[in-house]
């Protein structure tokens, strides 16, 4: 099978520039979405430059001349969307939107993966407010995508590593603690932990294999399903000592979120709805048809396990 085309947006963030290395990693010919937008910032630019020295493409486009995005996405087979989901309010909804758009109009992609890469929003239409917004807002892009006819693939990466396995799932640290530790209730609700290589390297497998075409993708490494509880014994383990356990009750843990700021308040939901709710594991992969889930498709990658992950913590 011939390789495709990829362009990447946004590939300067957090998960796109893993996205650029998995890409060219496996013999894709890469492009990059370089947007004049990005004014003086150095550090975007020398990373768009460390692309381009790895043999990745910079393709020039703006969100504001919709005829350059268009001209970018007709050089390729594949786009994927890697803009940031942590702050996806309102303006990076109008981004996407545009280049939905443009990928219409240019009719030629045969797989577009918009910018998800965490909790399938299909599934989070009971979610807290504020935290709601930001499903609300994937499912709007969601529905531009179908409506416009463009061949997909939602990836869903449940918790991505260097947010709750370095931290132990602790907010407002990215450390672990050698002293003590903050349990979501009794700490036992089963968690999905996905190194955040491994999920560019899931992601990319997807865009050429029929078997996910216009289907929800989901990683779900089977040795990193666990509860916070164990996560934290792992670490125990490693460190050769028990760390004092302090526990927060929903309620508890609900009432603090009426005192954050919007971030926080997103934050406090995303978590109440994973640890305490459970909203990554109550439910089997394949209830739906249009649903599959990467470590049974790719059976050959081997994915970082949570013990290795924490070892860089030593």
């Amino acid at each position: 099978m011939g390789k495709s085309k990829v362009l990447v947006v946004g590939a300067t963030g957090y998960i796109g520039k893993r996205i650029v290395k998995a890409s060219l990693a496996h013999g894709h010919e890469t492009y990059v979405l370089q947007r004049p937008e990005m004014g003086l910032d150095i550090d975007k630019l020398q990373m768009l430059l460390s692309f381009k020295e790895q043999g990745a493409r910079l393709l020039e486009g703006s969100f504001s001349d919709h005829q350059s995005l268009v001209r970018a996405v007709k050089q390729v087979d594949v786009v994927i969307c890697t803009m940031s989901g942590v702050h996806f309010r309102s303006h990076n909804i109008l981004l996407q939107l545009e280049l939905v758009d443009a990928i219409k109009e240019a009719g030629n992609i045969k797989r577009f993966l918009p910018s998800e890469f965490g909790i399938n929003p299909a599934r989070m239409a009971h979610a807290l407010e504020p935290g709601r917004v930001t499903f609300d807002e994937k499912m709007t892009v969601r529905k531009a995508i179908e409506e416009a006819g463009i061949p997909f693939t939602y990836v869903s990466a449940n918790c991505f590593a260097g947010y709750f396995v370095g931290n132990l799932s602790q907010m407002g640290t990215l450390l672990p603690s050698r002293e003590q530790v903050c349990l979501y209730g009794d700490g036992n609700v089963k968690a999905i932990y996905v190194d955040e290589d491994d999920i560019a390297t899931y992601a990319i497998s997807t865009i050429d294999d029929p078997r996910t075409l216009n289907k929800t993708v989901y990683i779900r490494p089977p040795e990193n399903i666990m509860s916070q509880r164990e996560l934290v014994g792992i670490w125990e383990g490693l460190i050769n000592k028990e760390l004092q356990k302090l526990s927060i009750s929903a309620e508890d843990l609900l009432v603090a979120m009426k005192g954050q700021d919007y971030a926080g308040q997103v934050g406090i939901g995303h978590f109440y709805h994973i640890f305490y709710e459970g909203c990554l594991t109550n439910f089997e992969v394949g209830e739906a048809e249009d649903e599959e889930e990467a470590s049974k498709l790719y059976p050959d990658i081997n994915y970082t396990r949570v013990q290795d992950y924490l070892r860089r913590y030593l």
